[in-house]
Parts: structure tokens; sequence; C-alpha cells
């Protein structure tokens, strides 16, 4: 079986679509979204073009890819279409279903990262288990079957309870605190009616969040970025700051640490995002805990396409393929992304003449849209501002994403930032 495959694999090579150059690697990407997009365009800088398996052909990614499959990735065939003849496969979301890529394996398809890493990704309670095997900060945590179980939970943890779906949750979605014993039963009762798998854990006491990103070779490389600050909205990244300000050094050495520790006990290949809380322990010292990991190119790492040697969408391809990684030192001394996320109404002055003004305010921002529709909430764009100064920085970053999003300037914009 594994002979046919490569032979087919051969075969498809030599009949490879016009979009990939000769002699390149080509890549396959699950998934249509702007994870992809933005790995299209560092493909094209390495020479490369990917393969991509998408839902439309207007979606995020399609419409910048060349070679672009229609399909559904929980269907094993239209998965296996998009892998014929790839030298890797990879994500930009963790949801196609293990089996499936269990199959592509057997048929000796090179997966990136592999589905026995990817489970910790998507399993919220398989992950809490991994990592505290590891000996990773985690808070105590409980598998939730029952109503009883989540009352047993609550007395636990005197009633700091933090509900979380196991699988499919993201920016703030899938995560409940009931704030009474009575609350707590009835959702639970609700969420395991409507057959929603269920983990409960303590909730910490927040103080910030960081993000510690890696990337890993299937050889066993590593490459570490400098740790983030994040920024949270109503449960949505806001904006990411690098390197993270007023970080405590021994608690910046500790994270980055642990990203590649993580990447190496979970076998990952390609980029890993280590979603960390800053929180205050029970003996009021400052500490980190593990909140969720993404095992692709992450939100909290699109400063690194403006603000670092190598950008995450480049190293991703790299690892993936098994490529030399690239130096992820800094090329400024902050770097500000700020999330475009849609309004509640879309203004009536034209996204492209939003940009424009931006352009003509802040020479140095750089806009990355996704070409999505107007929809409240929706990620629709990012804008990276690198600077010596963090609060000017800052302010530009945060004026730019306003003006796309409302076309308007908040008070006090600088007309230039740095």
């Amino acid at each position: 079986m594994v002979i046919e495959a490569q032979q087919s694999n051969a075969e498809a090579n030599q009949q490879r679509h016009p979009a990939h150059a000769p002699d390149m690697p080509i890549v396959a990407v699950i998934g249509d979204g702007q994870l992809a997009r933005m790995m299209q365009t560092a493909a094209i800088e390495l020479g490369q073009s990917l393969r991509l398996l998408a839902s439309s052909n207007d979606a995020s990614a399609a419409q910048v890819c060349s070679d672009v499959l229609l399909g559904d990735y929980t269907n094993l065939e239209d998965v296996r279409r998009a892998a014929q003849g790839a030298d890797a496969v990879t994500f930009d979301h963790e949801h196609v279903p293990n089996e499936h890529l269990d199959a592509l394996i057997a048929q000796g398809v090179n997966v990136q990262p592999r589905p026995e890493a990817l489970i910790y990704a998507q399993d919220k309670l398989e992950m809490r288990k991994k990592l505290q095997a590891l000996g990773a900060p985690v808070p105590p945590f409980a598998r939730i079957d029952s109503v009883e179980d989540a009352l047993a939970f609550w007395d636990q943890v005197q009633g700091e309870v933090c509900l979380k779906a196991r699988r499919g949750g993201y920016d703030g979605h899938g995560v409940w605190f009931p704030d009474t014993r009575e609350a707590l039963a009835t959702q639970v009762g609700e969420l395991l009616e409507a057959g929603t798998p269920l983990m409960a854990e303590e909730k910490v006491a927040l103080r910030g969040e960081l993000s510690a990103m890696v990337a890993r070779t299937p050889s066993g490389a590593t490459q570490a970025w400098p740790v983030v600050e994040s920024v949270q909205r109503d449960g949505v990244c806001a904006e990411a700051v690098a390197p993270a300000p007023n970080l405590d050094v021994a608690l910046r050495q500790q994270a980055e640490e642990l990203s590649v520790a993580l990447a190496n006990g979970l076998g990952v290949t390609g980029v890993l995002a280590v979603e960390l809380f800053v929180c205050q322990g029970k003996d009021g010292a400052v500490e980190l805990s593990v909140n969720e990991l993404a095992m692709r190119p992450h939100n909290t790492g699109h400063w690194t396409q403006d603000g670092c040697c190598t950008s995450q969408f480049e190293q991703h391809l790299r690892a993936v393929l098994d490529l030399p990684l690239g130096d992820t030192h800094t090329t400024a001394n902050y770097t500000v992304m700020a999330n475009v996320l849609g309004a509640a109404h879309d203004p009536a002055m034209p996204m492209n003449k939003r940009v424009l003004e931006v352009m003509r305010r802040y020479p140095k921002a750089k806009i990355h849209l996704y070409g999505k529709e107007h929809r409240p909430g929706r990620k629709i764009a990012h804008v990276n501002f690198c600077g010596e100064h963090l609060e000017a920085t800052r302010n530009a970053a945060q004026a730019a994403a306003h003006f796309l999003v409302h076309a308007t300037w908040p008070e006090q914009s600088s007309e230039q930032g740095e």
C-alpha cells in the first residue's frame, strides 16, 4: 500500500499543477482561512505555492491560491485528493478527523503535525491530562460526565469553576463561569443533554496573558520566538505586544523553555502556540499556568510578519518540510499587532478608503487584510506597527485598527506614531 501511494505521488508530481515551480516542494493545506492565506504569501517568497483544500472559491485563502480543490475536510476522499503528490500535508485548523489523518499516514503521506500530537489541541481534557503528566503547570481539573461530577468539583474548588466544552471552543466560545451551584447544575444538564462533552477546571487569579511560540521540525530541531503579551477583550485576542513588556526575566525564561519542552514532549511539528495565564498562586507568588495549545500559526504570532527575521508562516512551512529553521530575533524594539474585528455596524466608508486614510496618517503601519466580508466580531484584518517606544507604538497600532473598524479616529491619536 505504501509503495503504491509513493508511486501515485510520483505520478502526481510529474503532472503537477502549473502553480507549482519545477523541483520545488508542494505543501497541501487543509483549511481556507486567513492562516492558510498568509502561509501562501510565505510560500511565494520561498519559491513555492500551496495546494489548498477549501470549502469555496471565495474563501480567504482560496482568493490567493491557484491550486485550489473544493471539498469537505471531514470527507476522507476529499482529504486524500488534496494530499496526492504533496511533500507535506498541514492545517490551518485542528478539526480534521484524526482517523482521516491516520488513513493518510498508512498510505505513506507526510502529515505534519501528526494526529498523535493534534489530539492535544483538539480535546481540552486530553490536553490537560497530558500536560499534567509532562509536569507542565495546569490548574486542578476534572472530567464532567454528569451534574453530580460538576457539583463535586464545585465543592472541591470552593465554587471557583471554569466550565469548558472539551472540543470546538475558540475566542471565548465554549467557556462558562457559573456563579452558583444551581446555575452550574442547570448549565451542565443542558449541555450534556445537547451532547457537548465537558470538563471543568479551577479559575485562576488572572493577572495577564502570554503567548510562547516555538517551531519544531520532524527531525527535532526547535526555534522559539520572544514571549508575547496577549491582550484579550470579550474573550477574543485584541492585540499582541512583542516582546512582552515588564515581564520578569525568570517568567520569560520559564515560558520560552516551557514552549520548547512541550513541543518536544508532545511531538509537535510546525508551529506551536502555548497560551499562558500569568496568575497569582495560593501562596501569593506570581506563576504561569497553561491555558490552551494551538498546533499551527496563531493570532498572537502575526506580529512576526513585520517584527521578526522569520515569520511564523515561513517558519511553519520550513518546519513541516523539515528544512533548516529561520532566525527569530526581533527587528524592532517593539512590535504591536492589533486585530481588526468587525464592528456592530459596518461603516459607510468602503474598506479600501479606510486603508488609504490609515496609510496617509501612519506610513509605518503594515496592514494585513483577509479578504473577508464584514460580520460583527469577525476577524477581518490586523495591523502591525514596529517602533522604538512601547507607548507610541501601541497607540499607533490601536488607532490604525480602530479606524479600519469604525472609519473614525480615536481621541488623541497622533499623526504619525513613531
